[in-house]
């Protein structure tokens, strides 16, 4: 059922999937997953990094928080990019 938010589209009037939709999306077998998807529909996922960046939680005092955000975009790099540089840490 559609969002009342959203107008319904007929399921015959949808794009047909391209190849490389086909080989990024995930496949299930019943209730089973057999490959999860890899990026979007619309577009790839990121690449396998070496060195991947970890999740964590970490508390900061409202005006850093909303300094760096007035930033813009890629304001977390920039905090992460701030701590390296105060650790004396290469790029």
């Amino acid at each position: 059922m559609a969002s009342p938010h959203e107008p319904w589209t007929d399921p015959d009037d949808t794009p047909e999937w391209t190849d490389d939709q086909f080989r990024r999306a995930a496949v299930w077998h019943g209730d089973k997953l057999i490959r999860p998807a890899d990026g979007t529909l619309t577009r790839p996922g990121r690449p396998k990094s070496d060195n991947p960046k970890q999740q964590v939680t970490l508390r900061l005092d409202r005006a850093v928080l909303e300094g760096f955000r007035a930033t813009g975009p890629g304001w977390q790099s920039r905090i992460n990019a701030e701590l390296r540089k105060a650790l004396k840490l290469k790029d």
